[in-house]
């Protein structure tokens, strides 16, 4: 059985085989991550037409979407240092508002598939919006990130996560529409590399 792709950003998996072996004789090195047992990948490449500001949505087979970044992010690269991190989205609008309550998930923010979750600043001056890419009710947002932001980096797919959201029972199955899936997302992330090759 062929294991899945890992990102190399995750710190928390299982080491390399010959590492494992001599460290953990007895742990299977094939074990996949919590991450990729429990949830789906899907992808939103160059979000809102920003190139390489890819998203990344981990779906549960319970309809909830965990929003994070994906590994071709811009903030994910080397050499980049995240100055601070808003869930101020306008004067009039805060995501940390948010307060769900009961069954019915009342009070729960409602985000369209372009609603804007935060927005990351970093040293160098540069400002990334991170989108919802997914439509429905906004569970809770990631409040560690603001004061530790470098775990964004760090584990980006776990703790570094920005929000979970969770859609609409009618629209679970088609709010992937128009999302990639990993194996898609990775030959975009190739043609990138090869244009950028081809153009030097």
């Amino acid at each position: 059985m062929e294991e899945a792709p890992r990102c190399p950003w995750e710190h928390d998996e299982v080491a390399a085989p010959e590492v494992a072996m001599a460290t953990e004789p007895a742990l299977e090195p094939t074990v996949p991550s919590l991450v990729d047992r429990y949830f789906t990948r899907w992808y939103k490449a160059d979000v809102k037409g920003k190139p390489c500001e890819d998203h990344c949505i981990l779906q549960h087979s319970n309809r909830i979407c965990v929003i994070t970044l994906a590994e071709a992010h811009p903030v994910l690269q080397s050499g980049k240092t995240i100055k601070s991190i808003s869930y101020q989205i306008s004067t009039n609008c805060s995501r940390l508002q948010n307060k769900v309550s009961g069954k019915f998930k009342r009070g729960a923010q409602f985000l369209t598939e372009l609603a804007p979750l935060c927005k990351i600043y970093c040293s160098d001056g540069e400002e990334y919006t991170v989108s919802s890419c997914v439509r429905g009710r906004l569970m809770e947002v990631n409040e560690n990130i603001l004061h530790k932001p470098s775990i964004l980096q760090e584990k980006p797919s776990t703790e570094g996560y920005i929000a979970v959201v969770l859609p609409k029972f009618e629209e679970s199955k088609s709010i992937t529409e128009g999302l990639l899936t990993q194996k898609q997302y990775e030959e975009v992330v190739v043609k990138r590399i090869n244009a950028v090759t081809a153009a030097s």
